[in-house]
């Protein structure tokens, strides 16, 4: 179960409602694999980040913004108006859905209701630089992290898809989107929520550990 916060993507609510929660942007490092049986990197300093923003209730993101990124917040508007001219459909703008069970949330570009409001597709849309939009062009595949971003997705919503798409417009109109379609079905979604509440547990207890030794107790190593 999830309760939508109805907060602009990026905003100061944002980010404190993402506070210490596995959000589908880091999925990917949850399932990152090190060298031999090691954990990853990526996956530990998540680890430690979630914990303390728990503790301290500040965000540990990096606070940057790189040219890639920035182009693609700037074409999000006319990359929404082409999927629902490809699609079809009419997109609702999703704020946050926060997770009541677990500490976990994602932020969907937008998504598709039921009759009954309830949601049926997400939409997940790229604005890639024109060297990785041909890529997505020439394979049609969505690449693991982005496949992984999907399956939290899926996970968290309930939803029965996922719209995948890649939109450049420096392409001839023809190849200025690619758009793919993952289903449920073809996620293992048994697999993830394994790892996502193995995880979670994990920093629960870096929580703890880092809240005990604040206070002055002798942590044992």
């Amino acid at each position: 179960m999830f309760t939508i916060l109805d907060i602009d993507q990026r905003s100061p609510e944002w980010v404190t409602a993402r506070l210490g929660r596995l959000t589908s942007s880091t999925a990917n490092d949850i399932l990152a694999k090190g060298r031999g049986n090691e954990e990853s990197t990526m996956r530990r300093n998540l680890r430690i980040r979630l914990a303390l923003e728990r503790v301290t209730g500040k965000s540990g993101e990096k606070d940057f913004t790189r040219f890639a990124m920035q182009q693609g917040i700037e074409r999000e508007p006319e990359a929404f108006a082409a999927y629902e001219a490809i699609s079809g459909r009419l997109l609702v703008r999703t704020g946050f859905l926060r997770g009541h069970e677990l500490m976990v949330g994602c932020s969907l570009d937008g998504h598709s209701e039921r009759k009954d409001f309830s949601i049926e597709g997400v939409t997940e849309i790229k604005c890639p630089l024109a060297a990785t939009h041909w890529e997505y062009l020439r394979t049609s595949k969505v690449p693991l992290d982005y496949l992984r971003q999907i399956t939290h997705q899926l996970w968290i919503s309930g939803a029965e898809w996922c719209d995948w798409m890649s939109y450049n417009p420096d392409f001839p109109e023809r190849l200025q989107a690619k758009l793919v379609r993952v289903l449920r079905a073809e996620v293992d979604l048994e697999l993830y929520d394994r790892e996502a509440r193995r995880f979670l547990a994990e920093v629960e207890n870096e929580e703890l550990a880092i809240r005990t030794m604040a206070e002055g107790v002798r942590v044992a190593v």
